[in-house]
């Protein structure tokens, strides 16, 4: 019998664009879903965009426009990123809608009832300078159990430790540095200690995987906490009801937006919404990352038994993306956009490389890229694309009609057929590394088949001998197409088109393909460029100097990467700062917030671009003095050569403020 299946990824938050760590877990879960859908079993994937939050309001505020233009805008690009990658979600919402709000304040009320949620004077952080309460994201400091500096005011990224902002060592706010004051308030929190039993005892029935389980027991042995589920206005979110200046905190109404997108779907489509959600028919399955496991292996489920929903029948979590061997830098260039990539490369390449590194495990996933070129031309377009590309142009002079296959071909198909079981299976357990070595290993087979028959040379001499070998090859090329399907839908999309057929399906691998007409051969793949991948990096690396604020996503003070090596005091003389006067200011085509600055600096003359369009005009500039970083190594970004540096505060956007100097000064006057 054919199986029922709902899929949810993790929600992105509507704060910033798309980048390649996040592509990780939407192609792991479209692999997925695509393998259901191919395997004959009835798929519906849902996800959302995560609207709510202080930093939402934050980033409007910074753009001077409200959260709903912002999220508005940010699901747009979204939605763009997603379909290049061919992330095909049978719906896409968002978390700031009519039924996230009604299902919000439903499964609130319930929990309620039942006495899971009870009201609390806590001690909270509060910035005098902004003059709000500060949510857990808005504080850093040290945390209270490893010792880590930096880290946010829930948990820490180093120890996986959960813990109340007022624990954390030397708290500043995080969109000011001010250290932030104690004030009193009364919240609304969810008693999860109820649920520890019911929880071990989904845990032991298989809810994650063994290593995750196991650092849930080391959460259960801590003793499972209370969790604050309001924040104080001002807060973009949903109304607690009965109050005035409450909100839900953001991680209680995200989740819940896996079923108001479910909903809004059922709603759209006529189906039954409660059978599809909470019914036996579905099978209901969640795919994270490991840094969101604690609030998906305990907060949300509990909330779904307390509330007469249905749980999870697997919680699938998978690790981060390294680039290089180490974590995504901006300065290096590797916080690749996904527009970014799929501006230079073929988003394809990255859903075979990424499929031919995932597991069912939580470990991290390098994308080398030199590895990635060498993968791409050698197994994709070399051994796959290539059983194709020669053989549909060599059948085309035999009037492009196959002919039947003979026994030794039968043997080869037979042999690349007898492996659908066990590819079925490893991408049914998220092995999709074994996946993809099993065909490349079958496509070598093929390959080999192709060097001992040789069509190239019995195309001159025996014609028909010559079309049964062809038959043979493109069957084999059928077989593989039907197992990479799930990972690369545009390029097998192509091979079907070439050998006439229909979508294929995993109940397609034994079938034969004779006797019948094909059609003219469509390119399958290019090989990857190294210049190509280099103009993405060099790219990548100017977007984080022009558009950083996007590009982190968090307030400019908050440092989401170590550290740089501690520089002597002989390295920072080196700085050389000197008064420059601006002789030209101008827009620079394609970037939105730089412009172009001719400076004079002591009769000398330096090109340097500036991220400050949003604050100034260029008219505004000319004529003005500017302090400049004079002895900075030239650097070649992608509209041209900048030679220096302005300096320049603020949090971004708008509020950026080029430091003045005295109007006596001289250009090419030392600073100091």
């Amino acid at each position: 019998m054919n199986r029922k299946i709902v899929v949810t990824s993790a929600l992105p938050y509507a704060n910033g664009p798309i980048h390649i760590g996040h592509l990780v877990e939407y192609l792991q879960t479209d692999i997925w879903v695509r393998f259901q859908k191919a395997n004959g079993n009835q798929c519906l994937y849902f996800c959302a965009d995560d609207t709510h939050g202080t930093p939402i309001m934050i980033s409007a505020r910074n753009e001077g426009i409200q959260p709903e233009d912002l999220i508005k805008r940010i699901y747009a690009e979204h939605t763009q990123d997603f379909a290049k990658f061919h992330v095909q979600f049978d719906n896409f919402y968002s978390t700031h809608s009519d039924e996230n709000r009604q299902l919000s304040s439903q499964i609130f009320k319930s929990l309620s009832d039942k006495g899971s949620i009870v009201k609390n004077e806590i001690e909270q952080a509060y910035c005098e300078k902004d003059n709000m309460f500060l949510p857990d994201r808005f504080i850093r400091g040290t945390c209270p159990k490893c010792k880590s500096e930096n880290q946010y005011g829930d948990s820490c990224d180093n120890c996986g430790a959960t813990y109340q902002p007022t624990d954390l060592i030397n708290p500043v706010c995080s969109n000011c540095g001010t250290k932030p004051v104690i004030k009193k308030s009364i919240h609304y929190f969810f008693r999860l200690a109820d649920f520890q039993q019911q929880l071990k005892d989904l845990m032991a029935s298989g809810y994650t995987g063994k290593s995750v389980a196991n650092k849930l027991d080391e959460w259960f042995s801590a003793g499972l906490k209370d969790w604050d589920i309001s924040r104080d206005g001002p807060y973009f979110g949903f109304k607690i009801p009965g109050e005035e200046n409450k909100f839900f905190y953001v991680w209680l109404d995200a989740p819940i937006g896996y079923i108001a997108s479910c909903k809004n779907y059922c709603d759209k489509n006529g189906l039954d919404f409660d059978k599809v959600w909470n019914g036996e028919e579905y099978e209901l399955y969640h795919f994270i990352g490991k840094d969101i496991m604690y609030f998906h292996a305990l907060f949300w489920p509990a909330m779904l038994m307390g509330s007469g929903f249905k749980v999870a029948k697997r919680l699938f979590v998978h690790g981060f993306l390294t680039v290089n061997g180490v974590k995504m830098s901006k300065s290096k260039g590797t916080f690749i956009k996904a527009s970014t990539y799929a501006k230079y490369l073929d988003p394809e390449y990255l859903r075979y490389y990424y499929a031919s590194k995932l597991t069912d495990g939580v470990d991290d996933i390098d994308l080398n890229l030199e590895d990635f070129v060498a993968k791409v031309n050698s197994d994709l377009v070399g051994k796959l694309a290539n059983l194709a590309s020669r053989s549909v142009p060599m059948l085309g002079k035999l009037g492009g009609m196959l002919g039947s296959v003979d026994a030794a071909g039968k043997e080869l198909v037979n042999q690349l057929a007898a492996a659908k079981q066990q590819i079925i299976n490893d991408y049914e357990k998220l092995d999709y590394a074994s996946v993809i070595r099993q065909i490349t290993a079958l496509a070598d087979i093929a390959n080999r088949y192709v060097e001992v028959n040789q069509p190239w040379a019995t195309l001159k001499t025996d014609a028909e001998k010559t079309r049964t070998t062809l038959t043979v090859i493109l069957n084999a090329v059928k077989v593989l197409a039907i197992y990479l399907k799930p990972v690369l839908p545009v390029f097998v999309e192509k091979i079907e088109k070439i050998l006439g057929v229909a979508a294929m399906t995993f109940a397609d691998v034994e079938s034969l393909l004779e006797n019948k007409k094909i059609n003219e051969y469509v390119r399958l793949a290019e090989r990857v460029e190294k210049q190509k991948v280099d103009a993405m990096v060099e790219e990548s690396k100017s977007e984080s100097v022009v558009n950083n604020n996007q590009v982190e996503q968090k307030p400019l003070v908050t440092l989401d990467e170590p550290l740089e090596a501690e520089c002597t005091i002989d390295d920072f003389k080196k700085v050389d700062l000197r008064v420059a006067k601006v002789l030209l200011a101008e827009k620079v085509a394609g970037a939105d917030k730089l412009l172009h600055l001719e400076l004079d600096i002591g009769g000398i003359t330096k090109n340097v671009f500036a991220g400050v369009s949003q604050a100034y005009q260029p008219e505004q500039l000319v004529g003005r003095l500017v302090i400049c970083c004079a002895n900075l190594q030239p650097r070649k970004m992608k509209f041209g050569v900048s030679e220096g540096m302005v300096l320049a505060a603020g949090p971004g956007g708008k509020e950026v403020f080029m430091l003045g100097i005295d109007s006596g000064a001289k250009p090419g006057q030392r600073v100091h």
